[in-house]
């Protein structure tokens, strides 16, 4: 025993020196010790430590994966905070960034412990990893939590991407399982007790055997056999092409047709004197410069304005100030000049151009507040503008708004009359619905089949990262709201798209070539 010790001591060992360095901060080769046969890898005290260390890793994962997915939203997120702190920031960015440090740093102290444990290295975390885990852990569970509280739809986006993702994932948690076999064969084969060689072993083998099989129960509309895939559905701009152009305004909707969108999606409210303009918020603060112009009004709601004071605001300078969306580029010099020229735009001249390129038009009206002059006349405004002013061919219109459907399907026969939320069939043809306008986390390609079947096609919205797309496109969608026209328009076919032969294969291929390597593993 004391000569193993002084070879212990006095052995080169290079790479155990990094790992120990950097797990434990104990550089010194007598600092060390090696597990002894039958004994425990570590004290108790780090036995019960290891376990944290585990649970920041897999809380750091999920939610790092939990946000990652939710990148499609992440415009929606930075509105919200904006409303409520009063001033634009892309805290979406900075979560993932820290998110992504997070487990990074974690993830490197897993595997420094892995490396441990198959160099027969007894372990000790240092304490300041120890604080550095705590704060992962605390941070993940915190950030998880007021997810599934404040943004409980995002769950069903995480169900989504299972759809697509899921097969993967599964490759990726079969390589995490083979690289956990060299310390758990190590440690089970040096046991001396076979309780304890079943305690190691079992749990591996456990979740081993359950990866192995839970293919036999995945889904994804994105599996599928070759020439069963419908048509790519059409893209329909999300107030124009707002990561290109400052939302709701002429450039904007010029860039969504310039990329070949389909249809163009905006949203409309009153003037004070009755001129139907775009608009998407309440009040004018986050996309005019109206704390320059009407500085006392910035608060003041959209629609108490006349056309007049609002033809003087700037639509388009916050756009290259705030830049609302992650990666959206850099502009040219041109389009920059564009953008700084932009003012708000009214839904007569919305229509004229729609009308002129032959685009499909869907907006959200926005019935004016009280003690509106138009509170109560504002939809007959809105069809004189679309009837007798614009005059766009009527089969353009994606009407919406499902107040006083009747009297707008006897006045203005011609409309594609569109709900906003699921219903039995028979509802909807019985009020004429030809088409559903559903959020995106109601995708579901049975009830697209069954809509499809009655002649009731599907629109979700709103549908930005190539991903979505694909299920979307997979699952049967006639067509997506989306702020990326520019890119969603160069996909070709879907990401993920294979066939059941195809997934066979590899996951054949992913289980006979770990379990050769775990057993390699073992045997060696």
């Amino acid at each position: 025993v004391v000569r193993r010790r002084l070879l212990q001591q006095y052995e080169q060992q290079p790479f155990v020196s990094c790992l120990a360095g950097f797990y434990s901060c104990r550089w010194k080769r007598y600092q060390r010790e090696r597990t002894e046969p039958g004994k425990c890898c570590c004290s108790l005290r780090e036995c019960m430590f290891f376990p944290l260390l585990v649970a920041a890793f897999c809380f750091s994962l999920v939610f790092l994966y939990t946000w990652g997915e939710g990148k499609n939203d992440y415009n929606s997120f930075d509105w919200y905070n904006y409303g409520n702190l009063g001033y634009w920031f892309l805290w979406s960015l900075v979560i993932l960034i820290v998110a992504a440090v997070l487990f990074t740093y974690v993830s490197l102290l897993l595997v420094l412990a892995m490396c441990l444990l198959a160099e027969g290295q007894r372990l000790y975390l240092h304490w300041s990893h120890k604080i550095g885990t705590f704060l992962v852990l605390g941070f993940s569970i915190a950030c998880l939590f007021a997810l599934s509280i404040l943004w409980r739809d995002h769950r069903k986006t995480v169900r989504l991407s299972f759809q697509v993702t899921a097969p993967y994932l599964h490759i990726g948690a079969i390589a995490i399982m083979v690289l956990l076999a060299w310390p758990v064969a190590f440690h089970a084969i040096r046991a001396d007790k076979k309780v304890t060689q079943m305690i190691i072993l079992g749990p591996y083998l456990a979740i081993l055997l359950f990866l192995f099989l839970i293919p036999l129960g995945m889904y994804s509309p994105c599996i599928r056999e070759m020439g069963t895939l419908g048509p790519k559905p059409a893209l329909i701009g999300h107030r124009g092409a707002p990561m290109l152009a400052p939302e709701n305004t002429e450039m904007s909707f010029l860039k969504t047709i310039e990329h070949g969108g389909d249809g163009l999606e905006t949203d409309v409210a009153i003037s004070y004197d009755g001129v139907p303009f775009l608009m998407h918020d309440d009040t004018l603060r986050r996309t005019t410069n109206i704390a320059e112009v009407y500085p006392n009004d910035a608060g003041k709601a959209a629609s108490f304005f006349s056309w007049d004071a609002l033809q003087k605001l700037n639509a388009g300078k916050w756009f290259l100030k705030n830049k609302p969306f992650v990666g959206m580029g850099s502009l040219s010099k041109a389009d920059q000049k564009q953008a700084m020229n932009q003012s708000i735009y009214t839904l007569s001249s919305f229509l004229r151009l729609a009308d002129s390129h032959n685009k499909l038009v869907i907006f959200d009206l926005y019935r004016p507040p009280e003690k509106h002059p138009y509170r109560n006349l504002w939809l007959r405004k809105v069809l004189d503008v679309i009837l007798k002013e614009a005059k766009i061919k009527r089969h353009l219109v994606l009407w919406l708004h499902n107040s006083v459907r009747s009297f707008v399907q006897s006045v203005a026969p011609g409309f594609q009359h569109t709900m906003g939320r699921k219903a039995p069939i028979e509802d909807l043809l019985k009020h004429n619905i030809v088409k559903l306008n559903l959020v995106y986390t109601d995708m579901s390609s049975e009830d697209i089949r069954k809509y499809a079947a009655a002649n009731i096609t599907t629109n979700f919205y709103v549908v930005n990262e190539p991903w979505l797309y694909s299920l979307a496109w997979c699952s049967g969608a006639h067509s997506v709201t989306t702020n990326a026209v520019h890119l969603l328009k160069d996909l070709s076919q879907p990401l993920f798209l294979m066939t059941p032969q195809q997934y066979s294969i590899m996951w054949i291929l992913t289980d006979m070539t770990s379990a050769f390597l775990i057993t390699l593993i073992f045997v060696l």
